[in-house]
């Protein structure tokens, strides 16, 4: 009985045994089909490689075949032109068949390609001749919309609230008929600011505009005072009074004094704002710099009697 269960027990881990082996060998064989599915794989890609290099390279060899071809045919009818060339040099044939004159054929374009044509070439002239034009133009508007004055009047003062009046400007309006036709009056008011000092005056440029002006035939009605008659000699460049009102014994010189008048009430500021040597006078026709003392006689004989009209408003009395 002892013999027979040891028999038993040695089939037992027989078959243990033999289950192990069998387990590592299908283990073994599952590796092997794993690697050999890899290896496959790597070699089949390998071929694809060397396949796609293969053909690149056939490629190449094509490309450089056909233009080695090319060149050759190139140097060739090159060669043949050259010798036909001086065959015909040569006068030993008149024509040749390889040599021909190539005329590019004209190209027609349709109206509108060749306005666009037009454009695109000359886009940098057309652009300097626009800004031209425009500059032109805005000169050309400005010169007729600007305001022509009726009158122009000199203001040479201390004191700006006199000089850029809009009240003097009405109150010299209020006088002055309509010169250029327009259907408007309007009086144009230059202001020159005098100083006490000659330096200032000549730093501002304030000696430079009124020599300016008095050398042109504008501006014949001036308000001015002592500064202006420290300045120049204005017994030379005013009218005598005497000669335009000559009955009337209260108005001589060349000066009319605006103290003690309305003057102030009249384009509306304090009379203390008038200084005692402020004066209207009227420049006399001669002849100036930039004018003809006959161009200077005919804005004389078109202001004379606004000014007039004012010394007579201000004296409460009126011309006959």
């Amino acid at each position: 009985m002892i013999m027979k269960k040891n028999k038993n027990e040695g089939n037992d881990v027989e078959e243990k045994v033999s289950s192990a082996e069998s387990d590592d060998n299908r283990s073994d064989d599952r590796v092997k089909v794993t690697k050999s599915v890899f290896q496959v794989s790597r070699e089949e890609r390998e071929k694809q490689r060397q396949e796609e290099l293969r053909k690149q390279e056939e490629l190449e060899k094509e490309l450089a075949r056909r233009e080695k071809e090319k060149q050759e045919a190139y140097e060739r009818r090159i060669l043949e032109e050259k010798k036909e060339l001086i065959r015909l040099k040569q006068g030993l044939i008149e024509e040749s068949e390889t040599i021909h004159e190539e005329h590019e054929e004209a190209i027609k374009l349709s109206f509108w390609k060749k306005i666009s044509n037009f454009f695109y070439h000359n886009k940098w002239w057309l652009g300097i001749g626009l800004v031209i034009v425009l500059i032109f133009a805005y000169l050309i508007h400005s010169c007729i919309t600007k305001p022509r004055p009726d009158i122009t009047v000199l203001v040479i003062a201390t004191d700006a609230s006199i000089g850029t009046s809009e009240g003097l400007q009405r109150y010299v309006e209020s006088f002055t008929p309509d010169n250029n036709g327009n259907g408007k009056k309007l009086c144009s008011l230059y202001y020159i600011e005098r100083y006490k000092d000659g330096y200032s005056n000549y730093v501002t440029g304030s000696d430079t505009k009124l020599v300016t002006q008095l050398q042109s035939a504008d501006s014949l009605i001036v308000f001015a005072g002592n500064e202006f008659k420290a300045m120049a000699d204005t017994e030379s460049i005013f009218m005598d009074l005497g000669e335009i009102f000559p009955d009337d014994p209260e108005i001589f010189g060349y000066y009319f004094y605006l103290k003690d008048t309305p003057f102030a009430e009249r384009i509306g500021i304090d009379p203390e704002l008038v200084p005692d040597d402020l004066y209207i006078a009227i420049r006399k026709p001669q002849k100036l710099l930039y004018s003809k003392e006959s161009e200077m006689q005919e804005a004389y004989d078109r202001d004379v009697q606004v000014f007039i009209d004012i010394v007579n408003d201000l004296r409460g009395t009126e011309q006959e």
